[in-house]
């Protein structure tokens, strides 16, 4: 029904939108003599931001073509190196020339990337692999859109998750390194275990687990204490809608994006009725710069992808409601998740001070959780003054974590 109504909507607008879409380029041509007046930049700016509002937000692109390393361009190609129907592990390859010439003529950690599963794209960490892109040989989780999975490639849910992220540490061979941002911190440290507990030769080096939920018990933020506090059957009968025709994965269940969007978008309304104002003004007042960087940060933020029903409501029961790995009671192909099988995968938290959907504590109690981990192979960093998407992306990150996480892999890699 949902999706219904939102296809209705999006067809309704169209011939708005496009009318839109005509004033703009009417209004900003550089033929049409009015088109710096006052009134011709009020009309413009009018038309380009009903236009934006209206329109869809498909897949933003990765575009990463470089990265600067020793003061030299490396040019950077992306490899699917591993993929199901549901992910595809991205590999961004640097040329070998150009890392030679940036005096890289030795081989650099490998580093999985978890990119989180929760409403937005992998996309959302492009500064994050821009970064590590620097140091290391970067591979991400790209995961796909279930309303573009068909029904007939089955199910994915939390434990489909826990062996995608085993398979792809697999596929990258003997003591890569993983991350985990956000989300995905439960799944990857279950998978980190139970590899450790099978002593898999292709388990991680090491384990950094940035602003996640392993304890949501711990520092009660707005969404964890929804998330709690709410029936099961709340989030089943309000929350789960079919993807109709013409989809690909037509008939599927799903936690949609725009669902989780607006829940995302009512936590700060007047913040983004703010933005979207300070963007008007800076259309018609000619702050071109400033438009850009807000049409940059909302072409990321209002692309959203579907998670199938069973993963969204199981990771609901697992992570928010039963707490079932910090209490020792997650299962797995019929066997615990044993987190003190973790004796030699070398632990590193991050959280930031003004978290306020991660509170500060639920992550860095996997130092406790891993008990027979040695002291020195753990190590815990609350960047001060930053939120959540401060502990990944930013000029703090830049400045002030990634340094920290750099060498902390480092020191486990030589190891």
């Amino acid at each position: 029904m949902l999706y219904g109504l939102s296809d209705m909507a999006y067809n309704a607008v169209t011939p708005m939108r496009l009318a839109a879409r005509a004033s703009r380029d009417f209004w900003h041509s550089p033929f049409n003599p009015a088109a710096d007046t006052t009134l011709g930049r009020s009309l413009y700016a009018a038309a380009d931001l009903f236009a934006n509002l209206t329109r869809r937000y498909g897949k933003p692109e990765w575009r990463i073509d470089s990265v600067e390393i020793e003061g030299e361009l490396v040019a950077v190609r992306e490899e699917t190196a591993w993929s199901s129907p549901w992910c595809r592990m991205v590999h961004f390859v640097r040329d070998a020339d150009d890392l030679k010439r940036a005096g890289r003529t030795k081989p650099e950690p490998a580093i999985l990337i978890v990119a989180p599963m929760s409403g937005h794209y992998a996309t959302l960490l492009r500064g994050t692999v821009e970064t590590f892109l620097q140091d290391h040989e970067v591979y991400v989780t790209d995961w796909v859109n279930a309303r573009e999975v068909p029904i007939l490639d089955g199910r994915f849910d939390f434990y489909d998750y826990i062996d995608h992220i085993r398979s792809m540490l697999q596929a990258l061979g003997p003591r890569a390194h993983v991350l985990a941002v956000c989300q995905p911190g439960p799944p990857t440290l279950a998978a980190c275990a139970t590899m450790a507990e099978e002593n898999d030769p292709c388990r991680p080096a090491s384990m950094t687990f940035m602003g996640s939920p392993i304890d949501a018990r711990l520092a009660p933020t707005a969404p964890t204490r929804m998330a709690a506090e709410k029936p099961f059957a709340w989030f089943e009968s309000n929350l789960i809608y079919t993807v109709p025709p013409p989809w690909p994965g037509a008939l599927r269940r799903v936690y949609p994006g725009m669902v989780q969007l607006t829940a995302f978008i009512s936590m700060n309304a007047e913040r983004h009725q703010e933005a979207h104002q300070q963007y008007y003004d800076d259309l018609v007042h000619g702050a071109d710069l400033d438009a850009a960087k807000h049409l940059e940060f909302y072409d990321e933020y209002l692309s959203v992808m579907d998670l199938t029903e069973e993963f969204y409501l199981q990771t609901i029961d697992v992570v928010f409601q039963s707490h079932l790995l910090p209490r020792g009671l997650l299962e797995h192909h019929g066997r615990r998740v044993k987190l003190e099988a973790v004796t030699d995968i070398a632990l590193m938290t991050v959280e930031g001070e003004k978290d306020d959907i991660s509170g500060v504590g639920q992550t860095q109690v996997a130092h406790a959780l891993c008990e027979n981990l040695p002291e020195t192979m753990k190590e815990l960093y609350v960047q001060p003054g930053v939120g959540h998407y401060g502990v990944f992306n930013g000029r703090r990150f830049r400045e002030e974590i990634y340094p920290r996480v750099r060498s902390f892999i480092l020191a486990h890699e030589a190891a």
